[in-house]
């Protein structure tokens, strides 16, 4: 059974200023979310599920319908913020969906086999979906999950602070703990991340998390318990979010589960703020010259 993607591309773009989920950023106007389409393919997915916001639908179907119709198996799962909300606290008064743990939960309903998730604004890579895709068709393990770590030197922006959940990875190979941290930028020469106005200096190869996972089937009830305590929590704080960092934790600490960490030495990039486009513009255009990507990708 090939492995499903979920596409994480509910999100208000707050720091880019629109939605750049469908911006356009290859030579021939193709969207990120194409490069990662493309890539999946090729690397052995059998179906793609875009989690999205209801109004976003028909927009997506008129960008990536004509596309994928023939190619691949897709679907739509819709993060509203009600989603999996226990009825007993009524209407909720949301300034934002709910995060990406929530997101994820929202994609149950469609998502039979293991699967990958990714957001739909970086680009991760060929080798990132095949590293990804082995892992899910040959791990045996309902309790096995997975990590692909990128090292933090590839993933900053020079147009300011990037978030990046840093991992510390035990002698196994599995993932010990995961940590957010909000303010990472580079600075005569090395790397730092900012806390409470204190500097902590981190290497060059610290592997990070950019949001790409592999799990089972196994995590989504696990994943409903967790938002049913968290939105009862914060069913009065309209920006909270639940995220994935938060489920593979508690699935560590647990013991109900563990994850691999696959590094990966590709190249990751992607658009934090308004700036980082003609980067991307300029990568994407020399990776179809360099042959990586055809000219025409569908």
């Amino acid at each position: 059974m090939k492995p499903t993607l979920l596409i994480l591309a509910a999100g208000m773009g707050s720091r880019y200023g629109g939605i750049k989920q469908l911006d356009q950023f290859g030579p021939n106007g193709e969207t990120i979310i194409d490069y990662s389409l493309y890539d999946a393919i090729r690397a052995g997915f059998g179906k793609v599920v875009f989690i999205i916001r209801e109004e976003l639908k028909d927009d997506f179907e008129d960008v990536f319908g004509p596309k994928l119709k023939g190619v691949i198996e897709y679907d739509y799962a819709i993060q509203g913020f009600q989603s999996y909300v226990p009825e007993d606290l009524g209407q909720v008064e949301r300034a934002k969906p709910w995060g990406t743990g929530h997101a994820m939960l929202c994609g149950w309903q469609q998502t039979q086999t293991p699967f990958a998730i990714i957001n739909a604004d970086d680009f991760y890579g060929l080798e990132a979906f095949e590293l990804v895709a082995d892992f899910l068709n040959h791990s045996a393990d309902d309790a096995e999950h997975t990590l692909i770590a990128y090292q933090v030197k590839k993933t900053l922006s020079e147009n300011g602070t990037v978030s990046r959940g840093v991992c510390e990875v035990n002698d196994e190979g599995y993932l010990d703990v995961v940590t957010e941290r909000t303010k990472i930028f580079p600075q005569d020469g090395k790397i730092y991340f900012e806390e409470s106005g204190d500097l902590t200096e981190l290497s060059p190869e610290t592997p990070v998390s950019m949001n790409f996972w592999g799990f089972k089937p196994s995590v989504f009830p696990i994943t409903q318990a967790l938002f049913t305590e968290y939105a009862r929590n914060n069913y009065n704080a309209p920006k909270a979010e639940f995220y994935i960092p938060v489920v593979a934790t508690h699935l560590i600490k647990s013991g109900l589960g563990k994850l691999k960490v696959i590094p990966n030495a590709s190249e990751w990039f992607g658009v934090t703020y308004p700036e980082d486009k003609p980067t991307v513009q300029a990568a994407l255009k020399k990776l179809h010259e360099e042959g990586k990507y055809p000219d025409q990708l569908w």
